[in-house]
This record gives C-alpha cells, structure tokens and sequence, in this order.
C-alpha cells in the first residue's frame, strides 16, 4: 500500500533542515554543473570557382549530393521578381505584414519590407508574396530555365503548394556544386533575364569589403533534412552562397555546415562568418594548386 506524505505548512523535510544547519556551520556548497560544451558543426562541403573559366580553385568534402536551398533560393527568386516586373527596384515593392503570415523571424518580420529588407532579414513571406505573383506555372518555368537543381518547386508531396516554400525543406533541391554553377551563371549573365534583374540583385546581396581587398555578394540559407516543411534545429543545414570580386577578378562559392544539436544562432549565419574569414586564404591557396 502506497502512503502519501503530507507537509504542514512553515514545516521543512527534514534533508532540507540538515542541508540548512551544514551551510550555517559553514559548510562549502557542492559546485554547479559545469555549461556543456556545445558540439561544433561540422562542414559537408566548401567549394569555389573562377567564374569566368569555370576552374576549381577549391573543393573540399562532399559537394556533389544535393539538399534543400533554403534562403539562398531568394537569389532565385529575386531574378525572377525583378524579370517578371513584380520587384521594381530595392525600395520597392513595400509590402505589409498581414496575420497568417511566417513570423518566427521576429519582429523585423512583421514590419513593411521592401527587396532590400527581404534579402537582409531573410523574410519567408516575402518570397512567396514574389512566387505567388508568378503563379505556380511560370515559377516552375523560371526554375527549368536557371536549371536550379533538380529544377522541382511542386512543393510538399501531395499539398500542391510549392509557392509557400518549395525550397525549404520540400521538393527543391541542389548541391553545392551546382549552386557554384548557378552563380556562376549570374556573373557571366547566361540566364534568361533583363540586364535590370542582375543588377538589382547583385545590388541587394552586396555585404561589402573583406579580406585582401575582395568584395563580397551573397546569401545565407538554414534548413534541415525532410521534405515535408518540418524543421529541425538538431540537425540544421546552414548555406552561405555568392561571389566575391577584385581587381576584375570573381569567383563563385558555396558552403555548407550541418549542426550536430541545436544551437543558439543559426547555422546559415555561422556559415557566412566562417567562409568570409577562410575564403580568400583558401583561392590564394587553390589559385596556385587548383582542385584540392
């Protein structure tokens, strides 16, 4: 038979009393635990290439599987918004916040946006607000011509809905090597879009000087495995995609971190810190050697 035990109240258990009176006398109180040390994420794949000449300068890890896009599909999408006349300009279209709407990027998401804020906030609603206003028909016509990936925005399996998030965790998919090729593209102007659409975009992904005098365009992206919109921060993918230019010179470049557990900042956005800092050591290096 089980006995319930009943505290009156102002009365302490009596482990409580004793641990009370060792402290008074002068007792040491046992340490805290010590912070677990987090688990770095580890690095699947970081390549670059000369764009104009296509020649690796650096390839390391697995850079041929393909996975989801995530955010970096907004270089994608902001082509084809400012092709199509959806996007003027980087001010504008401005576009409200309206309730239903993806909001787990804070409150910078539930203020009016505008192209440049989309790119610099990474707003979700925004892009499908741009997908949407293309319909699904010319979505998928754009994604066939860039030939992004495995050129698939269906969307989740059976729910039709590749305009709200095709390329997060869903139907879309592309390596790292292709994502090299697709910016390659842009550079070299190869894809089927106005003179207007790269310069806006190159113009939005502009994240200014580093390293060695380089100049820095890109896009960061964090999604995770799956294909069914779910996400998981165990287990997070972090991108960071674009093109660094000097003294006449560009080279594409993408790289690609998984998270081991979750961590406290995304991994799209530790990815682009770690590449701006080890890129231009890496091409000084592969400019010499080539493939690594």
């Amino acid at each position: 038979m089980s006995r319930s035990i009943t505290l009156r109240r102002g009365a302490a258990p009596l482990f409580l009393a004793a641990a009370f009176a060792a402290s008074a006398a002068g007792a040491t109180p046992a340490a805290p635990a010590p912070t677990p040390t987090p688990i770095p994420a580890r690095t699947i794949c970081t390549i670059a290439a000369d764009a104009a000449s296509g020649r690796v300068l650096v390839e390391q890890g697995a850079c041929a599987d393909r996975y989801t896009p995530a955010s970096t599909f907004k270089i994608a999408i902001s082509l084809m918004g400012f092709d199509a006349g959806i996007l003027q300009d980087e001010n504008t279209p401005v576009w409200n916040f309206q309730p239903g709407y993806p909001e787990w990027g804070g409150e910078e998401w539930r203020k009016p946006a505008t192209p440049a804020r989309w790119i610099k906030y990474s707003i979700v609603w925004y892009s499908q607000q741009v997908a949407k206003r293309l319909g699904q028909a010319r979505f998928q016509e754009y994604a066939s011509k860039f030939h992004f990936g495995n050129e698939d925005v269906s969307g989740e399996p059976g729910k039709h809905n590749g305009t709200e998030g095709a390329w997060i965790n869903s139907s879309l998919r592309i390596s790292p090597r292709e994502q090299v090729e697709f910016l390659r593209k842009i550079v070299n102007r190869r894809l089927p879009v106005s003179a207007h659409a790269y310069d806006m975009t190159s113009h939005i992904l502009d994240l200014g000087a580093i390293a060695d005098g380089w100049h820095l365009y890109g896009k960061t992206g964090t999604g995770s495995p799956g294909n069914d919109g779910h996400y998981d921060a165990s287990r997070a993918y972090g991108w960071f995609v674009g093109w660094m230019e000097k003294d006449g010179r560009k080279v594409a470049f993408a790289r690609l971190i998984q998270d081991q557990e979750k961590q406290s900042t995304t991994p799209g956005v530790r990815a682009r810190a770690s590449l701006a800092a080890d890129l231009p050591g890496l091409i000084a290096a592969g400019s010499g050697t080539g493939h690594q």
